[in-house]
């Protein structure tokens, strides 16, 4: 049977040991979905309205990939992690729930609610299993999932999703308070952890947005179209895992820093600092020396970069921002790159090797059937 990766031989105890398990656990459910994320990160980047080959109609898919198929491929694999095809199923039944009770992605419901079903289902099979009898096990089998999995999903629809919700909300509030009072390097210890938890969206358009277009209509221009939506940190973070991350990861990191960084889709690099949370720290320093050297060049932009490409950056600036602009995305990816590089050298270990080794194993012995 499948479980979620191990946190290492053991050795390792206290909050070192629980940041390596639930990166671990986080990045199980995440890595192998992301060729999924590639194709809806093609999709926007080509066809949306502000894309490079804008179409109306194959842009039409890009909504319902982020939404539903995303989330639910995330809660299909924590579910199968924790309790074989069984889990899977009843994980994606489960985040549904989430999915519908909600207005934002779901990604956090999905790593939530998938291997919880998934658990929930295993106790109870764990106790129906050596009391069936002989010849009804489909039958058995089959309600006992379908019923399950109809109360997590109403569990997801009713508490998960809102609580999601509300953790945003509450997100969204402490960037708003820092804006206000004037700390805005501090807004990225807020937002850089936030985009990795996938409500960048949220932010971005629910509380930035909003202010900078009040700046803007009464300036030209709002730094706070560049607080969240700046390539820079993204950048470096990728550049690091393509140098020093660990090796199941440095082919994609090219792809990556393409559809990130010239496409603007930064959702793309988000699973690899799932895989090691603490890398969260890079993107902070590189998030607040954006925005400090934004502020000290009193640049800013016309509109919200969307996508949040080099490109889109150079569209909506100003005339006479380009080099404030360039500089604030040069010297965050320098620092989030040397943060991230130090963060991964020095946390390489044999610990690693062995949860990738795992992570591959159990992948391997899922595609040939050998995990139940």
């Amino acid at each position: 049977m499948a479980n979620f990766i191990p946190a290492g031989d053991g050795t390792h105890t206290g909050w070192k040991s629980f940041v390596q398990k639930v990166g671990g656990n986080l990045a199980g459910m995440v890595i192998p979905n992301i060729g999924a994320f590639i194709a809806w990160g093609l999709l926007t980047a080509l066809f949306i309205p502000t894309g490079w080959l804008p179409n109306e109609e194959l842009s039409s898919m890009v909504g319902p990939m982020i939404i539903n198929l995303l989330p639910i491929l995330i809660g299909y694999t924590g579910g199968r992690l924790v309790h074989g095809q069984r889990g899977a199923v009843i994980g994606a039944v489960a985040t549904v729930g989430v999915i519908v009770g909600t207005s934002i992605p779901m990604f956090l419901g999905a790593m939530l609610i998938g291997p919880l079903a998934a658990w929930v289902l295993k106790k109870i099979d764990a106790v129906l299993d050596p009391v069936t009898p002989t010849g009804f096990e489909m039958l058995i089998g089959n309600f006992s999932l379908g019923i399950t999995g109809m109360l997590m999903a109403i569990l997801g629809f009713l508490g998960i999703g809102p609580t999601v919700n509300a953790f945003s909300d509450v997100l969204g509030s402490g960037v708003k308070v820092l804006v206000d009072t004037g700390f805005l390097p501090l807004a990225s210890i807020l937002i850089e952890p936030a985009k990795i938890l996938f409500l960048n969206n949220a932010i971005n358009f629910g509380v930035l947005a909003p202010i900078g277009a009040v700046e803007a209509e009464e300036t030209g221009k709002s730094i706070m179209f560049m607080l969240e939506s700046n390539p820079g940190p993204g950048l470096g973070l990728l550049v690091a895992f393509w140098l020093a991350g660990p090796k199941i990861l440095r082919g994609s990191a090219p792809g990556a820093i393409v559809i990130h960084f010239l496409g603007g889709i930064h959702e793309i690099y988000f699973p690899y600092v799932l895989l090691k949370p603490i890398v969260v720290l890079a993107a902070i320093a590189g998030g607040a020396t954006g925005v400090a050297t934004f502020a000290a060049t009193g640049v800013g932009l016309v509109a919200t970069p969307s996508p949040g490409s080099i490109f889109a950056y150079m569209a909506m600036t100003p005339p006479g921002n380009h080099f404030g602009v360039l500089l604030g995305i040069a010297l965050s990816a320098a620092v989030s790159f040397v943060v991230a590089f130090f963060i991964l050298k020095a946390t390489r270990s044999g610990d690693d090797a062995a949860d990738l080794d795992a992570s591959k194993a159990k992948s391997q012995a899922m595609k040939t059937g050998d995990a139940a």
